[in-house]
């Protein structure tokens, strides 16, 4: 393969393949792993109003030294500890109303034959060698530390309370040395392989310093797959993990190879991950990839981590976040919102409640509801009839107020989305919402109404009821059931969420720019659609 190749004639125009990491299940799900999945989720919704066939994977990490400690410790097997975590996992994305199309295992049989495969066609590219692995150790990171990388007492910066362990044994290896320059080679032909900038300088640092080849084989572990050449070994959890990405891709009831699963969805156009496996999907992965001869991801996205209130997230701090707790007592379209709205994905965050609550309220309930709600009260109160305004769209100027800024909205959120920046694709919406809210007050059209102006008047009327729809179409990725509302209140019978569920298309080109509503459109009554919310006590999470 000639890693020199964008790849980009290899993808089809039509289909999108999503992956978030398949998240270890050595303890339950925290906040990161939902804001990981809602925006894979968000980006697969607005990938699928665009007309494209998306599949978003997710799934579960479920092989290791660690998970095989904490079953242990909680007298529990192995498989049972996973079976109970993965069953949080699942609530969670039901809770976030993440529509997920695989949901793939480590420990599915069919991922199995895929790793077997695949680490047999490396093998036999002369890519596998056994050598002797000395050094530290960190469990809770499934991975051997450089001693220089080590704090005092060689604990794990990652883990500070896990003492690294030294481990001398017998390995098998992957000479990922050999693809240094074909890795090298690949991000300078391919600057969009690693995004965002900053996480793609780090790499670069981290290869310019040279690559070592890497153990993929543990010995005296029961609980992982075993080497296809040598059973008394079992295949490194990273090594087991990455291939779920096409193992999930394998049709139910095929008997799945290697050739068979990628033949659709594969390449992925995007991992969504958090920076701190950044090294394993943007380094060894290709690496991987390139040894099997198979197609490269078109992307590696590492997005940020959270504090709280300023204050790492961590049990020891006692402000560990709680997402299904939090979807609970605030919903889950609110948290939607906020995370993908108030974060540049890519950066590091901090969550605080009270900054949550505020936000939330003030775009979701007076921002976006309050323009619905006063422009549909007006309509009622000025005209003899709760329908569209009679307006010719085209004899409205270009440089309206809100026509002006509606009329390339859509494209521009989709550049946004494009470039998987969330909070600016939300904050190029609220430009108009908070414009469509002035243009209110500015235009006055009760006076408008006393004063028998009653062609401007269906005018004014008509652009806020059409950018509260452009608003509401924009902004269904993010807060699809809010936006289902909205559509519904202005007569427009699309729900979102079956939408996406059914594969259903709508004319993205049509509902995405400003001017789609019909005069003399069925309107329905003005109904709250976002209740504002109310901060819950300290302890609440």
């Amino acid at each position: 393969m000639n890693t020199a190749d964008s790849l980009d004639d290899k993808f089809s125009p039509r289909t999108f393949t999503i992956t978030t990491p398949l998240y270890y299940v050595n303890g339950s799900p925290h906040i990161g792993h939902a804001y990981t999945t809602m925006a894979a989720d968000a980006l697969a919704r607005f990938k699928r109003l665009q007309g494209q066939e998306v599949l978003l994977i997710t799934g579960t990490d479920e092989h290791g030294q660690k998970i095989e400690r904490t079953a242990t410790e909680a007298n529990l097997s192995p498989q049972a500890h996973c079976d109970k975590v993965v069953a949080d996992f699942q609530q969670l994305w039901q809770q976030y109303n993440i529509q997920f199309d695989r949901f793939i295992r480590t420990t599915d049989p069919h991922h199995e034959q895929i790793v077997k495969e695949f680490f047999q066609r490396v093998l036999d590219k002369g890519d596998i060698y056994q050598g002797q692995q000395k050094g530290w150790y960190c469990v809770a990171c499934e991975e051997f530390k450089d001693e220089r990388d080590l704090l005092a007492d060689k604990h794990c910066p990652l883990h500070p309370s896990k003492v690294a362990e030294w481990r001398d044994e017998t390995n098998y290896f992957f000479k990922l040395s050999a693809y240094q320059e074909k890795l090298e080679q690949l991000y300078a032909d391919r600057p969009d392989f690693i995004q965002p900038t900053s996480r793609r300088n780090e790499v670069l640092s981290f290869v310019k310093g040279g690559l070592q080849d890497f153990s993929i084989s543990r010995v005296n572990l029961d609980w992982g797959i075993p080497l296809p050449n040598d059973p008394s070994h079992t295949i490194y959890v990273w090594f087991d993990a990455l291939l779920g990405y096409i193992s999930a891709l394998a049709e139910p009831g095929q008997n799945p190879d290697l050739t068979s699963s990628i033949s659709k969805w594969w390449p992925a156009n995007v991992h969504i991950i958090g920076k701190d496996i950044l090294r394993f999907h943007a380094v060894y992965w290709p690496a991987m990839l390139i040894s099997a001869e198979l197609p490269l991801p078109k992307m590696v996205f590492g997005h940020g981590f959270f504090t709280k209130d300023s204050k790492k997230i961590s049990k020891s701090e006692g402000n560990i976040v709680d997402p299904l707790q939090l979807a609970q007592t605030y919903g889950e379209e609110s948290l939607r919102y906020f995370f993908l709205r108030c974060f540049e994905f890519g950066q590091d965050g901090d969550f605080s409640e009270a900054r949550f609550v505020e936000i939330v309220n003030n775009d979701l309930a007076n921002g976006l509801g309050n323009l619905l709600n006063r422009t549909l009260g007006m309509v009622k109160k000025y005209s003899e009839q709760l329908v569209v305004p009679s307006c010719n769209v085209a004899e409205i100027p270009a440089d309206h107020p809100l026509k002006s800024i509606g009329q390339d909205l859509g494209s521009r959120v989709s550049n946004h989305y494009d470039q998987l920046a969330f909070s600016a694709a939300a904050e190029a919406v609220f430009d108009l919402v908070r414009a469509s809210n002035k243009f209110i007050d500015d235009s006055a059209p009760w006076a408008m109404f006393k004063a028998g102006q009653q062609a401007e008047l269906q005018q004014v009327l008509y652009s806020l009821l059409e950018s509260a729809r452009l608003a509401g179409f924009l902004l269904s990725p993010a807060i699809p059931k809010i936006s289902t509302a909205i559509y519904q209140q202005l007569g427009l019978m699309i729900d979102f969420d079956h939408l996406q569920s059914t594969g259903a298309t709508v004319d993205f080109s049509a509902h995405s720019a400003w001017g789609f509503l019909s005069a003399g459109g069925q309107l329905n009554s003005a109904q709250p659609v976002f209740a504002k919310l109310e901060l819950a006590s300290e302890n609440s999470t």
